[in-house]
Protein backbone atom coordinates (compact mmCIF):
# COMPACT_ATOMS: atom_id res chain seq x y z
CA UNK A 1 0.00 0.00 0.00
CA UNK A 2 3.00 2.42 0.61
CA UNK A 3 4.13 1.73 -2.83
CA UNK A 4 1.01 2.90 -4.48
CA UNK A 5 1.31 5.94 -2.72
CA UNK A 6 4.66 7.01 -2.84
CA UNK A 7 4.18 6.40 -7.03
CA UNK A 8 1.53 8.14 -6.85
CA UNK A 9 2.54 11.51 -4.81
CA UNK A 10 4.31 12.92 -7.77
CA UNK A 11 1.11 12.86 -9.71
CA UNK A 12 -0.07 14.39 -6.70
CA UNK A 13 2.05 17.09 -5.83
CA UNK A 14 1.78 18.14 -9.58
CA UNK A 15 -1.50 18.97 -9.32
CA UNK A 16 -1.54 20.56 -5.73
CA UNK A 17 1.87 22.12 -6.06
CA UNK A 18 1.95 23.49 -9.37
CA UNK A 19 5.98 24.90 -7.79
CA UNK A 20 7.59 21.84 -8.06
CA UNK A 21 8.63 20.31 -11.04
CA UNK A 22 6.68 17.10 -12.52
CA UNK A 23 8.00 14.04 -11.85
CA UNK A 24 7.77 11.16 -14.08
CA UNK A 25 5.40 8.21 -13.09
CA UNK A 26 8.08 5.80 -14.15
CA UNK A 27 12.07 5.53 -13.52
CA UNK A 28 12.65 4.83 -17.47
CA UNK A 29 14.79 6.52 -20.00
CA UNK A 30 14.28 10.17 -19.58
CA UNK A 31 14.79 11.55 -23.32
CA UNK A 32 13.91 9.51 -26.51
CA UNK A 33 17.48 8.86 -27.57
CA UNK A 34 17.86 6.82 -23.90
CA UNK A 35 15.25 4.52 -25.07
CA UNK A 36 16.39 3.83 -28.52
CA UNK A 37 19.90 3.21 -27.33
CA UNK A 38 18.08 0.76 -25.22
CA UNK A 39 16.25 -1.10 -28.05
CA UNK A 40 18.48 -0.27 -31.25
CA UNK A 41 18.04 -2.40 -34.10
CA UNK A 42 20.50 -5.39 -34.30
CA UNK A 43 21.56 -7.38 -37.62
CA UNK A 44 20.08 -10.35 -37.56
CA UNK A 45 22.70 -12.79 -37.23
CA UNK A 46 22.94 -12.18 -33.58
CA UNK A 47 22.58 -14.46 -31.27
CA UNK A 48 19.54 -15.85 -29.85
CA UNK A 49 20.33 -14.39 -25.79
CA UNK A 50 20.29 -11.39 -27.00
CA UNK A 51 17.53 -11.47 -29.12
CA UNK A 52 15.61 -12.54 -26.27
CA UNK A 53 17.13 -9.90 -23.96
CA UNK A 54 15.92 -7.48 -26.34
CA UNK A 55 12.42 -8.95 -26.61
CA UNK A 56 12.48 -8.96 -22.70
CA UNK A 57 13.39 -5.74 -22.02
CA UNK A 58 10.53 -3.87 -24.62
CA UNK A 59 7.83 -6.62 -23.52
CA UNK A 60 8.92 -4.58 -20.15
CA UNK A 61 8.69 -0.95 -21.13
CA UNK A 62 4.98 -2.24 -23.15
CA UNK A 63 3.88 -3.31 -19.52
CA UNK A 64 5.36 -0.86 -17.23
CA UNK A 65 3.23 1.71 -19.79
CA UNK A 66 0.31 -0.25 -19.59
CA UNK A 67 0.34 0.08 -16.01
CA UNK A 68 0.98 3.61 -15.59
CA UNK A 69 -2.00 4.36 -18.06
CA UNK A 70 -4.01 2.14 -15.91
CA UNK A 71 -3.08 4.34 -12.79
CA UNK A 72 -3.52 7.45 -14.32
CA UNK A 73 -6.83 7.34 -15.89
CA UNK A 74 -7.94 6.93 -11.77
CA UNK A 75 -8.13 10.74 -12.00
CA UNK A 76 -10.18 10.74 -14.94
CA UNK A 77 -13.63 10.81 -13.00
CA UNK A 78 -16.15 12.85 -15.37
CA UNK A 79 -18.37 11.47 -17.36
CA UNK A 80 -18.61 12.57 -21.10
CA UNK A 81 -22.39 13.36 -22.98
CA UNK A 82 -23.23 9.67 -22.96
CA UNK A 83 -22.96 9.34 -19.11
CA UNK A 84 -19.32 6.91 -19.52
CA UNK A 85 -16.66 7.96 -17.04
CA UNK A 86 -13.72 8.69 -19.30
CA UNK A 87 -11.52 6.28 -17.05
CA UNK A 88 -13.48 3.79 -18.74
CA UNK A 89 -12.82 5.01 -21.96
CA UNK A 90 -9.18 6.07 -21.93
CA UNK A 91 -8.76 2.33 -20.63
CA UNK A 92 -10.68 0.64 -22.97
CA UNK A 93 -8.98 2.48 -25.90
CA UNK A 94 -5.54 1.77 -24.14
CA UNK A 95 -6.49 -1.99 -24.00
CA UNK A 96 -7.77 -2.12 -27.81
CA UNK A 97 -4.38 -0.72 -29.05
CA UNK A 98 -1.74 -2.59 -27.16
CA UNK A 99 -4.57 -5.53 -28.70
CA UNK A 100 -3.82 -3.89 -32.45
CA UNK A 101 0.03 -3.80 -31.28
CA UNK A 102 0.63 -7.23 -29.77
CA UNK A 103 2.12 -9.20 -32.37
CA UNK A 104 4.82 -6.65 -33.77
CA UNK A 105 7.97 -7.95 -33.87
CA UNK A 106 9.68 -4.96 -35.43
CA UNK A 107 12.01 -3.66 -32.86
CA UNK A 108 11.80 -0.30 -34.76
CA UNK A 109 7.83 0.39 -34.50
CA UNK A 110 7.99 -1.12 -31.19
CA UNK A 111 9.90 1.74 -30.20
CA UNK A 112 7.99 3.94 -31.36
CA UNK A 113 4.52 2.83 -30.53
CA UNK A 114 6.26 2.86 -26.63
CA UNK A 115 7.72 6.19 -27.36
CA UNK A 116 4.39 7.60 -28.61
CA UNK A 117 2.13 5.97 -25.96
CA UNK A 118 4.53 7.47 -23.08
CA UNK A 119 4.18 11.03 -24.90
CA UNK A 120 0.29 10.52 -24.92
CA UNK A 121 0.61 9.79 -21.54
CA UNK A 122 2.64 12.68 -19.92
CA UNK A 123 0.51 15.12 -22.38
CA UNK A 124 -3.19 13.97 -20.93
CA UNK A 125 -1.56 13.98 -17.25
CA UNK A 126 -0.16 17.63 -17.98
CA UNK A 127 -3.75 18.69 -19.33
CA UNK A 128 -4.98 17.19 -16.20
CA UNK A 129 -2.96 19.05 -13.75
CA UNK A 130 -3.89 22.35 -15.99
CA UNK A 131 -7.36 21.82 -15.23
CA UNK A 132 -6.98 21.72 -11.93
CA UNK A 133 -5.03 24.64 -11.43
CA UNK A 134 -7.60 26.82 -13.26
CA UNK A 135 -10.11 25.40 -10.56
Amino acid sequence: MMGRVQRWRCVWNCIHRPSQQLRLLHEGPDTVEELLERHPVKNKNENELENRRQLTSTRREALCLYRDIFRATRFFIWPDSRGILWRDILRENARTEFEQSRFESDPEIVTRLLIGGRQALHSAIDKLAEKYKQR
